[in-house]
């Protein structure tokens, strides 16, 4: 190899190296998770009523708040600033997520298979339906999240509306994104709790009046 050869080499190893320290992270992708198995199983198996496990639940729609609707995952930092962090990023639309998640929880929570987000409509028999309205999404690196909704709970056949408040606060310990997903996770699982016990009260009110 000549000298020019062995220049030209150098050249471009260098280049290379400089291109590779120069390019950018790329992005982790999160996805929210349903609450434990064992424990929401361990709920239903000593909470739902006799015959629950017929029951029929849709979940929709589930809005969130225009801030933290967007793919970057949006913390909240000490001063009040809000951050937008580019390489932590939810899987899918957040929205969709939750409702995904909130299902899982419910179908767990109620001992039932039959717990979906879509609605296929009138061919399905009577429905429980659920809207939920995410608030308020406050989600701090190493101290916590707080997730805040109101919740619809429409039982069949027309009967009144269910009503629903919950704020769920969930501690972070660490600055790890993963270990802030995991207090959405938690989080979420409050609020499917509180929808669920309604859905149990008002199928147990429906159940002793066509008794």
């Amino acid at each position: 190899m000549n000298r020019r050869n062995v220049t030209l080499h150098t050249v471009l190893a260098a280049a290379m190296v400089w291109l590779a320290g120069c390019s950018s992270p790329s992005p982790t992708f999160y996805a929210l998770r349903a609450d434990d198995a064992s424990a929401a199983t361990s709920t239903a198996a000593s909470a739902v009523p006799t015959g629950a496990a017929a029951l029929d639940v849709v979940v929709g729609p589930v809005t969130v708040p225009d801030m933290v609707d967007r793919p970057q995952i949006v913390t909240r930092n000490p001063d009040n600033t809000i951050e937008l962090n580019e390489f932590a990023r939810w899987a899918s639309p957040l929205k969709l997520d939750i409702g995904r998640v909130v299902a899982a929880d419910l179908a767990q929570r109620l001992g039932t298979a039959r717990v979906s987000t879509i609605d296929v409509g009138g061919t399905t028999p009577p429905v429980w339906r659920v809207r939920v309205d995410i608030t308020r999404i406050d989600s701090v690196l190493g101290n916590s999240v707080t997730i805040e909704a109101q919740w619809v709970v429409k039982p069949p056949d027309h009967q009144a509306l269910m009503l629903g408040h919950t704020v769920a606060h969930e501690q972070v310990t660490s600055q790890d994104y993963g270990a802030l997903v995991n207090a959405h996770d938690r989080a979420l699982a409050t609020i499917s709790a509180d929808i669920a016990t309604a859905i149990r009260a008002g199928h147990a009110t429906v159940g002793s009046a066509t008794d």
